[in-house]
Formats: structure tokens, C-alpha cells, sequence
């Protein structure tokens, strides 16, 4: 079976966390008798035609290079609220049919797959039509907040779920999203693989070390964080791991505000690699995300058996058993988190039960091998359909 896979956001080199898990599924999914090829945009230093683990990838141009910012940079969703923005997205729409109309040519896949409704997923409804083939799509989060917030792209999204052989979704909680959001589709619930022989327990464990990994934003809820770390009993030190498009200096002067800018540790955005020690020396990561599609990293720290305590809120509901792989607390609430925070530090062993419990739970529900299965499982029933 062909695969042609559509994806706004994929490595940019083997050791690249953004878009990991496009690729992830592409390499698990070669052990169920499944090639798959790859269609991304450009970005500064990149090859028009590369394979990454043995995935082809073709990336496309859709501005001069010192304007292609609509991938890569985590703020997809604020430019295309601009008018500068939306005539970028259109020339991206364009380029990307246009290049992978060809690819699909030569490669002449049984399937298309679009990863994030939006934006690929409209190139995907018109080449899945061209080439009369199935389309299959997933929603990975930021596609499904785009959607709420515009009338236009929740008409796009409604469109594109209602013309795709099956929609799926990285957890049950988007599903449930975009359930309301096109009341007559079903969801498929069908979290990407991640990758347990690189995340894996090992090293020191320091005490009293928290981690936080992801965007400086109010989605991804640094500012609760810091906030729940002045509420605490213990004192504990939080390494802050900042996510691509993050901006430190409207944190740190809220961490100085609060009195807790000491206790900060800052940390640019690092390679899947680099993050593993980092998960092997945290007592436990902390996941006050509202929203979250899936929440990769929280998989990623169980896998390195840390705990996980957050909000119980998005994807971390699928990922997080209370009492048994960590915690979790209301969306947005400072106190519950901080409590949550002493609690797991006041156990003797920090959590480390809940973190072998952890990685054991991650294998089960989130192993390549459990991932492909379900895709492939889909792939073949939408084919043998059509």
C-alpha cells in the first residue's frame, strides 16, 4: 500500500521534535507493508527532495525564502489572522496541491492522508478527488482552535471531515471537539506513535526538580505555573524547556513579579535526544496545558518513567491515570496545582512508582507498533470501502 502525506509541520532533520510523529508513523507504518511519502513546506537550508529514516519528503516553495514563516514557528494560527497572512496561506494552498499533485503522479498512492484539517486538509479533499482515491484525516490540535475561532475556517473544517473517508483525531477529547463542530462525523480516536527505545528511564533523579516543556504562552500555561510555584509548601527548582516561537522575556518578568525568577532554569528548544536526560533527571513534569491536542511531551516523560502532573483537561485525559501515573488537577486552578505539586513531592519516593507505572501505561496506548496497527487497520477498511 501507498501513503501520500500531507503535513504543514515535519522534521526538518532526523533529530527535529517538530512534526516528529508524521514521521514516527511513517517509519512504524513500514512494518505493516505501508510506504509512505511526505509533502512539507520549505524552510532556509532544506532540500526540495530528501529522505529522513528512509521517508521521502518533498517540500514545496510558497514565498520568497525571508517570507515562508507560515510553518516551522508555532504561529501559524496569529499570522493568518492578518490580511498579509491569509494571501500567504492562499499561495501555500496552491503550492502545495501543485507539488503534490506531482508527486502523486509518480508515486501513485492508494491513499492521501492530511495531518491537521487545517490548512492541508482542503489539498488533500482535491487531490483524494483528482486521483480517486480516499482521503483520511487527523486532527492534531491547532486545527481544531483555528477552527473555533473563524466562522470561514470552521466551514472549511466542517467540509473537508464531511468529504474524507474517515477523520481522526490524536485523542478523546478532540474528538469530542470536532464532534461539535461537524455534528454528523465520527471521529476516529488514533494517537500518533512515539518512540520508547530513545525515551527510556536511566540516569539520576534529582529531588525537588520540576519541568515544564512547551510554548511560553497561556494555552500551554506557564503563567498558572508560576503562579501555583509561589503557592507551594516545598521550594522546588522548575526547568523551563521553551518551545519553538516562544518569547522568554514576558515570563521571565512575570517570574521576577512573583519572586520566583531564582528558582527558574531556562532552556532553549532542544532535539528529542537532548530532551531525554532532561525527563530522566525531573522528578516530575508538570503539564498545566489547557486544550492540548494530545501532549507528546507527557508521553515522552512517562516513557522516561517520570510522572506527570497537569490539568485534566485535553489529551492529558487519555494520557495521565490519577493516583497512578501522576496527577490531575482543574484547568487553570494555581492552588489545586500547587497542591498536586506538594503532594507528589511529599511521597518518599517522589513519585517513582507512578513513573514505572507510567511508562508500562505509554507502551500499551501509545507504542509504534499499537499506532500502525490502528492506521493501517483504517487505511485498509476506507480502501476495501471505496
Amino acid at each position: 500500500m501507498k501513503v501520500l502525506a500531507l503535513a504543514h509541520a515535519f522534521p526538518q532533520h532526523a533529530a527535529d521534535p517538530i512534526g516528529s510523529f508524521v514521521l514516527r508513523l511513517a517509519v512504524a507504518l513500514r512494518g505493516q507493508g505501508i510506504e509512505t511519502r511526505v509533502i512539507a513546506p520549505m524552510a532556509p537550508g532544506l532540500a526540495p527532495r530528501e529522505a529522513i529514516e528512509g521517508v521521502e519528503v518533498r517540500r514545496f516553495r510558497y514565498a520568497p525564502a525571508s517570507r515562508e514563516t507560515l510553518a516551522y514557528r508555532g504561529d501559524l494560527r496569529e499570522q493568518v489572522r492578518r490580511p498579509s497572512g491569509m494571501l500567504k496561506l492562499a499561495s501555500f494552498l496552491v503550492a502545495e496541491y501543485v507539488v503534490a499533485a506531482r508527486a502523486a503522479a509518480e508515486f501513485r498512492p492508494d491513499l492521501v492522508h492530511a495531518h491537521w484539517v487545517l490548512p492541508s486538509g482542503p489539498v488533500g479533499l482535491a487531490l483524494a478527488g483528482l486521483r480517486r482515491v480516499p482521503l483520511v484525516t487527523t486532527s492534531h490540535g491547532t486545527d481544531v482552535r483555528l477552527a473555533r475561532a473563524s466562522r470561514i475556517a470552521g466551514r472549511v473544517f466542517a467540509e473537508v471531515v464531511r468529504g474524507a473517508a474517515a477523520a481522526t483525531t490524536v485523542s478523546s477529547w478532540l474528538a469530542r471537539e470536532a464532534a461539535e463542530l461537524v455534528p454528523d462525523a465520527a471521529p476516529v480516536v488514533a494517537p500518533m506513535p512515539v518512540l520508547p527505545d530513545l525515551f527510556q528511564p536511566g540516569g539520576t533523579r534529582e529531588p525537588h526538580r520540576l519541568l515544564f516543556v512547551g510554548k511560553l504562552n497561556a494555552q500551554k500555561g506557564i503563567g498558572v505555573l508560576l503562579e501555583a510555584l509561589t503557592r507551594m509548601q516545598a521550594r522546588p527548582t522548575l526547568e523551563v524547556v521553551m518551545g519553538v516561537g516562544s518569547v522568554r522575556e514576558p515570563t521571565e518578568t512575570l517570574a521576577r513579579s512573583l519572586g520566583v525568577a531564582d528558582r527558574l532554569r531556562w532552556v532553549p528548544l532542544l532535539s528529542q535526544r537532548e530532551l531525554v536526560r532532561r525527563y530522566q533527571e525531573a522528578t516530575a513534569l508538570v503539564a498545566p496545558f489547557v486544550g492540548e491536542g494530545l501532549s507528546l511531551v507527557s508521553i515522552e516523560a512517562q516513557l522516561c518513567e517520570t510522572p506527570v502532573v497537569g490539568f485534566a483537561s485535553g489529551g492529558l485525559t487519555d494520557i495521565v491515570v490519577p493516583e497512578r501515573t501522576g496527577l490531575l488537577v482543574p484547568p487553570g486552578d494555581a492552588g489545586a496545582l500547587a497542591r498536586a505539586l506538594d503532594q507528589l513531592l511529599a511521597r518518599p519516593d517522589q513519585g517513582a512508582e507512578w513513573g514505572r507505572e507510567g511508562r508500562r501505561h505509554a507502551l500499551d496506548a501509545f507504542g509504534p507498533d499499537a499506532a500502525a496497527r490502528r492506521y493501517a487497520d483504517l487505511y485498509r477498511e476506507v480502501i476495501a470501502r471505496a
